[in-house]
C-alpha cells in the first residue's frame, strides 16, 4: 500500500480503505481461484494495482465516462481505476467465468457502486457503447483494436482529456506488434511515470478512434 501513497495522495478515507482492503481480498480469493501468480501476490500493490493506476496518471476521466475493461482477468486495471474514479462507470468482462466470479466478489466486498461485470467475450456485447476501452496484457494490439471499435461510441464527449478510444498496458519490444496492427498509438513509458524496477519495458498505448 505504501507504494500507492508514494505516487498518489489525494484519496478520500473511503478510497484509502478500499485500496487497503485489496490485498486481503485477493489473497482470500486466490486461495480458491488462482487469478494472480503466487509469486506476484506479495507484490500486488506494485505489479497490479500501481500498474493499473498508471492509466489514472495520464488520463483524467470525467464523471459519467463509460469504460469497458476488456479481458479484465481478476479485475485489472478495472477495479483499481474504479476506486480511483468513483464517478466513472466501469464494465469488466472476461471470457473465463471463474475470473469474473473473483471480480464480482472483490467489487461487492469493496462496495463499488460504479462497477458491473459479465462473463462475456467482447464480441458478444450488443446494444451498448463505451467512451473508452482499457486492457492489460490481453492480446496483440491489432486484435484489441478490432474488438474495441464496434463497442466504442461514434462521437466523443466534449471536454475529455482522452476523448474516445483504446488504452492498453503492454510490455516488451512492441515495434513489430504495432507495425502489424495498422494502428498508430501514442506510447507512454510507465517507468517515466513510476520509476520502479518492475516497470522497465512497460508501456501505455493510447489509440484514438
Amino acid at each position: 500500500m505504501d507504494i500507492i501513497l508514494k505516487y498518489f495522495s489525494d484519496f478520500t478515507p473511503e478510497q484509502l480503505e478500499q485500496f487497503k482492503a485489496l490485498k486481503g481480498l485477493y489473497q482470500e480469493w486466490n486461495e480458491k481461484i488462482n487469478v494472480i501468480s503466487r509469486k506476484d501476490i506479495d507484490s500486488l500493490y506494485e505489479k497490479h494495482v500501481l500498474h493499473s493506476l498508471s492509466i489514472a496518471a495520464i488520463a483524467d476521466f470525467q464523471a459519467g465516462t463509460q469504460i469497458l475493461d476488456l479481458g479484465t482477468g481478476g479485475g485489472f486495471p478495472g477495479i483499481p481505476l474504479a476506486i480511483f474514479f468513483p464517478e466513472v462507470q466501469f464494465h469488466l468482462v472476461d471470457s473465463i467465468g471463474k475470473k469474473i466470479k473473483v471480480v464480482q466478489g472483490v467489487s461487492e466486498a469493496l462496495g463499488l457502486k460504479n462497477v458491473t461485470s459479465a462473463h462475456s467475450r467482447v464480441e458478444d456485447i450488443k446494444n451498448r457503447k463505451f467512451d473508452i476501452v482499457v486492457s492489460r496484457a490481453v492480446a496483440p494490439l491489432g486484435d484489441l483494436w478490432r474488438w474495441s471499435k464496434p463497442v466504442l461510441k461514434k462521437s466523443a464527449v466534449p471536454g475529455k482529456q482522452f476523448e474516445k478510444g483504446l488504452i492498453c498496458l503492454k510490455g516488451g519490444d512492441l515495434a513489430e506488434e504495432i507495425s502489424q496492427s495498422g494502428v498508430k498509438p501514442r506510447l507512454i513509458d510507465v517507468y517515466e511515470i513510476f520509476p520502479e524496477e518492475s516497470f522497465k519495458d512497460k508501456y501505455i498505448l493510447m489509440a484514438k478512434s
